[in-house]
């Protein structure tokens, strides 16, 4: 099972435990987001189908906070996407990072059931 390990604040964590949060949306920074996106062999994210493809997790192991005694979840992911961002013109967004254009997005996992909690 590949598993995503994610901290939250503890109001989500109780959303997500009580079944009322069923998205997690993460934005893919340029620090992050290989973690979040296939890439190929030069460091790009993956596109098929003009879409960005996201990495294939099976559950969320979610922690509220960083304390050594914290709360935390199992949570199965159901679906992703990648989604690109746009403005109120609908023009995509993007911004420079170390000098390299970046498109602003996120990613949108879908919840599942929760597997383990402790």
């Amino acid at each position: 099972m590949k598993i995503l390990q994610l901290i939250i604040k503890q109001n989500y964590f109780d959303e997500i435990i009580a079944g009322t949060k069923k998205q997690e949306f993460r934005e893919c920074k340029p620090t992050t987001y290989r973690k979040y996106c296939e890439v190929d062999d030069e460091g790009y994210c993956v596109m098929e189908n003009g879409a960005f493809v996201p990495k294939k997790y099976d559950a969320i192991q979610f922690y509220v906070g960083y304390n050594k005694n914290r709360a935390g979840a199992l949570v199965e992911v159901t679906g992703a996407k990648i989604v690109v961002l746009t403005d109120e013109n609908d023009e995509i967004i993007t911004y420079e990072y170390a000098g390299k254009e970046f498109l602003a997005s996120e990613i949108v996992y879908d919840l599942g059931k929760v597997l383990e909690l402790n």
